[in-house]
């Protein structure tokens, strides 16, 4: 299957959570979408490989989209590699996504900043025909960021104000790192997770207020946006 959008993010949850309304979106638009999660998350204090995998298979189920892989990588050992960076560009061959959402390249998780360099360097090698690698030459026509999770100004935002309760149900989907047992939030170590799914809806009504709507998500590129039309641009200025 050859697919519109593909997202690509290190562990299961992470599309979910940063732009888990725009992928529904572009589902419900009609678009084929895609998710690619490169590791099981195994080395996190909550779940197991296993629950993970069928949680983000229910929460994939929940965004519209067309397929959702994991390539087991493995999880906290992220690293630029020809071995990692191939088996991401075989999957950029075989799906031919025309855009590809890549986490932010800064970030407190060094899986995240590690998979947007991994994404944007097997997005290129695929689309070099003599490369050793099966399947035939393809490159993504547009590369985005999420910016969710970056303390960065998005160069722009999408209204998922309509999204917005799917996508709280798809974040959920994930029992056992968000809903999890009394007794499995008694940790040593400071979890993030019990506040998560909380601070996106705060950053997703941030990015709202920015374009005037109540939910958005926003994202990141590094080349000019192009706009023909100057008279319909959105966003009031004042």
């Amino acid at each position: 299957m050859k697919l519109d959008l593909l997202a690509i993010a290190p562990h299961p949850d992470d599309v979910e959570l940063t732009c888990g309304g725009t992928m529904l979106k572009m589902a419900q638009a009609g678009y084929r979408t895609g998710i690619l999660d490169l590791t099981r998350g195994e080395t996190g204090t909550r779940g197991t490989p296993e629950t993970r995998l069928k949680e983000a298979k229910r929460a994939g189920k929940i965004l519209g989209a067309k397929v959702r892989r994991n390539l087991e990588l493995p999880d906290a050992r992220l690293q630029v590699c020809d071995e990692q960076k191939e088996a991401i560009a075989a999957v950029i061959r075989e799906l031919e996504p025309h855009t590809v959402i890549l986490p932010y390249w800064q970030g407190r998780h060094p899986d995240h900043y590690t998979a947007a360099t991994l994404g944007w360097e097997a997005c290129f090698v695929a689309g070099l025909k003599n490369y050793a690698l099966a399947g035939d030459a393809f490159r993504p026509f547009k590369i985005i960021y999420a910016a969710a999770y970056a303390d960065v100004r998005p160069t722009f935002a999408v209204d998922i104000t309509a999204q917005y309760n799917r996508r709280r149900q798809a974040i959920l989907a994930y029992t056992s790192q968000f809903r999890p047992p009394k007794r499995d939030r008694r940790s040593k170590v400071l979890l993030p997770l019990d506040e998560l799914e909380e601070r996106m809806s705060d950053i997703a009504r941030h990015y709202g207020r920015m374009i005037g709507v109540k939910y958005a998500e926003g994202f990141v590129v590094k080349e000019v946006m192009r706009a023909d039309d100057v008279v319909k641009l959105p966003v009031r200025s004042m």
